[in-house]
C-alpha cells in the first residue's frame, strides 16, 4: 500500500515545526539565564550572506503552509515576516500548525500527479504533486530546520539531535 501525500507533508510539518518551537524555547530560556539580549540569537547568522534565526523560522512555516495550501489548492495565507521576538516566532509556528491541522487529508490525498506551480521571482516551477513534496518542499523545510537548530547550537544553546528530532 502506498504512502498517502497528506502522511507524507502535514504529520512532519507539525512535527517538524513542533520541534522548532521546541528548540525556540531553549532559546529564549538560554538568553534568560544567561543575561543575552534574545535579539542576539533571533538575529544570529551563520555567515553575513545567510537570514538570520526569525528569518529560518519564517520560511520553514512558509514552506509548510504553501505546500499544503498548492497541493490542496487552498487559498494562500499570507504572514507578514515581521517577526523579531521568541514569542512573535512561536506564535507564527501556532499558527501554521493551526493552518496545517485544519486541513482535510482527501485534499491532499489523490493529488501526487496534480500540476503543481511554485512561483518565483523570475518565474514558475512546474512539479507534480509528488515530485513538488519529494524534491522542494521536504528538503526545503528540513534545510531551515536545520539552520535554524545551527544558529542556536552555535550560539551556545544546550541542543541537540534529539531536541532537532522532536524528542522521539
Amino acid at each position: 500500500m502506498a504512502t498517502a501525500l497528506y502522511d507524507l507533508t502535514v504529520p512532519l510539518f507539525v512535527r517538524g515545526l513542533t520541534a522548532l518551537s521546541g528548540l525556540l524555547d531553549k532559546g529564549a530560556a538560554f538568553a534568560a539565564e544567561r543575561g543575552i539580549d534574545p535579539a542576539t540569537l533571533t538575529g544570529a547568522q551563520l555567515i553575513a550572506d545567510m537570514k538570520p534565526l526569525t528569518a529560518q523560522v519564517q520560511f520553514a512555516c512558509d514552506t509548510a503552509k504553501g505546500t499544503v495550501t498548492r497541493l490542496g489548492e487552498l487559498e494562500p495565507v499570507a504572514m507578514a515576516d515581521t517577526e523579531q521576538t521568541f514569542a512573535e516566532l512561536q506564535a507564527r509556528i501556532a499558527r501554521t500548525i493551526a493552518l496545517l491541522e485544519a486541513v482535510p487529508h482527501e485534499k491532499i490525498d489523490g493529488r501526487e500527479d496534480a500540476a503543481v506551480v511554485l512561483k518565483v521571482p523570475g518565474g514558475e516551477i512546474p512539479f507534480t504533486g509528488r515530485s513538488h513534496v519529494l524534491t522542494f518542499a521536504l528538503p526545503n523545510f528540513y534545510f531551515h530546520l536545520t539552520t535554524a537548530y545551527a544558529l542556536l547550537r552555535q550560539a551556545g544553546v544546550p541542543v541537540g539531535k534529539i531536541d532537532f528530532l522532536g524528542g522521539i
